[in-house]
């Protein structure tokens, strides 16, 4: 067996609850769209179609579970008692905003699922992970526990992969995972690489902070996460992002820069020291190719960046070259569909734009990128991997049929208080465990 390696996206599969509650401040779409009507069914079925086309494409494909949600359990911590269903009517009496944040399904973002290092990086030879503790919003720092069983699960062959716990919850190391992470190599996924780490905030001080919303990122979490992952401080960088573009409404780094292999595709806006970033890069390349591609506020002003969520594409590369995979909300943005067209005519290392329909996702504020967590796995490392987890003709048509039987097609958050859709998640859930062959990962059947 070759030890040729290759990028897979894990999607995370939307889950039975998604919802528009407008949790996520700093978040523009998220707020924009509070309290309308959501469509989990049409919100799964779009995940699923997208994860298709890139595996039509090429692209070595496979699946996230989602997480039990309403989060009973997280309730019953915080002083709900009770059944199940009183838990719930006293949560949507006393406080429906807790309950909507325990009603989150935005696990399906599964950029925010992990930090993954490659063998390749690593000093140890084996592949990293370490699962985001996301403090910084209170819905999504329930997800850390399920999510580190969920890949410890997929990922379970101790001698080709290391798991880490998610770094300690609070101000100081705040991990945003994979949204604020690109790796950046010469050619071959299985070559050494660059990782760069993008931070919002150092959590000691000493660096301009947005004035507006919150720094997700902390230098000392993404510094925490490279010493853990055994990684060669020669091959890694920290970079600040802009604090404009965080008030901007770019939360993440991964909403106003993308990277892939031996392209960066940025706006000008995203770190907060351009120039010096470049450099840097630049200067670990040396002498091989390197192609850095600068978006400017001329030709894509950021607000229009954020809106369209043209930078939260999926850059990609398959058989016949580097592919972009963009929202229809790019297509549908004159400055961001001006800036695609010039970019193919002129030629380059990215030689076509897809554009894909992932509304549901886009109106909660996560494009394509957000919907999936990049792993670099040996051929050695694949055959580790939990087989049933990757996405065949089979398991497509299986997970369609899935979400047709289990998912409602309208949801309001005041919904969240049904104990009839608890229970429809878990039953939906017991099933695609069974399906994904991942045993017990959810409280409800018994895990801790």
């Amino acid at each position: 067996m070759s030890d040729r390696a290759f990028e897979i996206n894990f999607d995370g599969i939307v889950g039975p609850t998604h919802n528009y509650a407008g949790l996520s401040f700093g978040n523009l779409a998220s707020r924009k769209h509070a309290n309308q009507p959501s469509n989990p069914k049409q919100a799964a079925l779009e995940g699923l179609a997208k994860m298709k086309f890139l595996a039509d494409l090429g692209i070595r494909q496979a699946v996230l579970p989602p997480q039990e949600r309403p989060d009973v359990a997280a309730l019953r911590r915080l002083g709900f008692s009770g059944n199940d269903k009183q838990i719930l009517e006293k949560a949507a009496k006393d406080d429906p905003i807790l309950l909507a944040a325990c009603g989150s399904a935005s696990a399906m973002w599964a950029a925010n699922a992990a930090t993954v290092s490659p063998s390749a990086d690593s000093a140890d030879g084996r592949a990293h992970f370490t699962a985001a503790n996301l403090p910084t919003q209170f819905h999504r720092s329930l997800e850390a526990a399920t999510t580190s069983r969920i890949l410890r699960a997929i990922f379970a062959d101790e001698v080709n992969f290391t798991h880490h716990s998610p770094l300690p919850a609070g101000v100081v190391f705040g991990d945003e995972g994979a949204a604020n992470h690109t790796r950046l190599t010469a050619g071959d996924y299985g070559l050494r690489g660059l990782q760069i780490f993008v931070y919002g905030r150092d959590a000691f001080g000493g660096e301009p902070a947005p004035a507006k919303f919150p720094a997700r990122q902390t230098r000392q979490a993404s510094e925490a996460i490279a010493r853990l992952h055994n990684l060669n401080p020669a091959d890694v960088l920290f970079v600040r992002q802009n604090p404009a573009a965080i008030d901007a409404g770019a939360f993440h780094n991964d909403v106003v820069a993308v990277g892939n292999l031996n392209v960066l595709l940025y706006h000008s806006t995203a770190f907060a020291n351009p120039k010096e970033t470049l450099r840097k890069i630049r200067r670990w390349f040396g002498d091989r190719e390197f192609h850095a591609i600068e978006v400017t506020e001329e030709q894509v002003p950021l607000a229009d960046a954020v809106s369209s969520y043209l930078f939260n594409g999926q850059l990609v590369q398959t058989a016949d070259g580097m592919a972009l995979i963009a929202p229809l909300e790019a297509r549908d943005c004159p400055s961001a569909e001006k800036f695609l067209q010039e970019l193919l005519a002129r030629g380059g290392p990215i030689r076509r734009v897809e554009f894909i329909d992932v509304r549901q996702s886009m109106n909660n504020g996560g494009g394509p990128a957000c919907l999936r967590l990049r792993v670099v796995l040996t051929e050695k490392q694949i055959a580790a991997v939990r087989p049933t987890v990757f996405l065949t003709d089979d398991l497509h048509r299986r997970l369609g049929q899935w979400i047709e039987k289990h998912y409602r097609d309208r949801l309001f958050p005041a919904d969240l208080a049904d104990p009839k859709l608890l229970e429809e998640g878990r039953t939906a859930l017991d099933e695609l465990t069974r399906m994904l062959g991942l045993g017990s990962i959810y409280p409800f059947q018994g895990a801790a």
